[in-house]
């Protein structure tokens, strides 16, 4: 439970920065869909970082594996998925676009496994 709150907010934090860091730093450096494609990466890096705290919060209430997978779900999701939307901005590299699905698929896992630990929920 502890890892999560401390990854989730490690996460927001980090998001926080890549959104600023995009929308001062990058815009006139990238064109408008490499600045898109890194907007999509810190928008879903910040949903997942507060899913963490949902997990988190499910862990504790539950103590079911359900809530422990969701957690990792959605912290691995959100380094494969927003990690190479954030590549592929600056660098270009298209074939990262092939590795991104992972990482969503991975947070559809979390959010599936948090539907089965709230239903552990007394």
């Amino acid at each position: 439970m502890k890892l999560f709150v401390a990854m989730g907010s490690l996460l927001g934090l980090l998001g926080v920065a890549a959104g600023a860091f995009g929308a001062h730093a990058l815009e006139a450096r990238l064109d408008a869909d490499m600045l898109a494609v890194w907007e999509t990466a810190a928008k879903y890096q910040m949903y997942h970082a507060l899913a963490l705290f949902g997990a988190a919060w499910l862990v504790g209430q539950t103590q079911t594996t359900w809530a422990t997978v969701a957690g990792w779900a959605f912290l691995g999701g959100v380094v494969v998925f927003s990690g190479t939307l954030y590549v592929l901005a600056l660098s270009g590299i298209k074939w990262l676009g092939a590795i991104t699905p992972i990482g969503g698929t991975a947070m559809i896992v979390g959010w599936f496994c948090c539907f089965m630990a709230a239903l552990k929920l007394n």
